[in-house]
């Protein structure tokens, strides 16, 4: 199963609801346009529900800190929500955990934000 994305609003956070594989090709590809199709909008606070997200290689991670670079150069902040056992892992042997602003609780994630806005 390729990746599928949808996205919601949810106060001045775009929240991307990610599901499937996260893959070199078009996983990867269609996060890319899609991260780039949200700072074309003007939306700079990311934050991407990770749940059902199946697979991801070292490509996907790779998108993912290219995301994370292409938000913050924009003056926006690209965070993580609910990592599978999988996703979490990868992050953590990839050192990368450390890098994201990862979440479990979508209100607080989202009040993260306005909390990072301010400071």
């Amino acid at each position: 199963m390729s990746m599928k994305a949808t996205i919601r609003q949810v106060d001045s956070v775009t929240v991307v609801d990610v599901s499937g594989r996260i893959t070199l090709g078009e996983g990867c590809t269609q996060l890319r346009e899609l991260i780039r199709d949200q700072l074309s909008k003007q939306n700079k606070n990311l934050l991407l529900n990770l749940a059902d997200v199946t697979y991801i290689d070292s490509s996907g991670i790779g998108e993912l800190v290219s995301a994370f670079t292409g938000v913050s150069k924009q003056g926006g902040a690209l965070k993580l929500l609910n990592l599978t056992k999988k996703v979490h892992d990868l992050l953590q042997i990839t050192k990368l955990y450390t890098v994201f602003d990862v979440h479990e609780d979508e209100a607080k994630a989202i009040g993260s934000f306005s909390k990072s806005a301010s400071a």
